[in-house]
C-alpha cells in the first residue's frame, strides 16, 4: 500500500476525530447523542490500526501481524478506559460504568478490524493492478 496515501488518510482521520471530539465536549453531544461515543471509539480504533500498519511497514498481512495489531488496539483502548476511569473518579466524580467501558473497547477493536480489512483490500487491489 502506498505509504503517502496511508499517511494522508491518517492525518485526515485524526483531524476528524479531534474536531468531532472537541465539538462533542463543547456542545455536550456525548450526553445528548448516545451513540456518538461509539462512533468516535470506532474511528479511534480504525486510526490506531492504520497507524500500526504505517509504523510496522508491512507489505504482507500475516496471522501474527493481525493478532499483534488487534492486541495493540486492545491495549491502547484499555489504557484509554483506565485513563477515563481515573479522570472520572478524581475530577468528575461520576459513577464508573463497566458496560460503557466494555462497549468502548469493543468498538476500538471493531475499528482496528476494519483497518486490517482496509489494508488487506489495499494490498490485494495493488497486486491485481500490477502488470507483469
Amino acid at each position: 500500500m502506498d505509504r503517502k496515501k496511508l499517511l494522508k488518510l491518517l492525518e485526515i482521520l485524526i483531524l476528524i476525530i479531534f474536531v468531532v471530539n472537541f465539538l462533542a465536549n463543547k456542545f455536550y453531544w456525548y450526553y445528548s447523542i448516545w451513540y456518538l461515543d461509539m462512533i468516535v471509539h470506532f474511528l479511534g480504533g480504525f486510526w490506531i490500526g492504520l497507524l500500526f500498519f504505517y509504523v510496522f511497514k508491512q507489505e504482507i498481512i500475516s496471522f501474527s501481524l493481525i493478532l499483534k495489531i488487534l492486541f495493540l488496539v486492545f491495549i491502547i483502548g484499555l489504557g484509554w478506559e483506565a485513563y477515563e476511569a481515573v479522570v472520572n473518579e478524581v475530577f468528575a466524580r461520576n459513577i464508573f460504568n463497566v458496560v460503557d467501558s466494555i462497549s468502548d473497547v469493543f468498538f476500538d477493536l471493531a475499528g482496528g478490524s476494519l483497518a486490517i480489512l482496509y489494508f488487506f483490500k489495499g494490498i490485494m487491489t495493488e497486486r491485481l493492478n500490477k502488470v507483469e
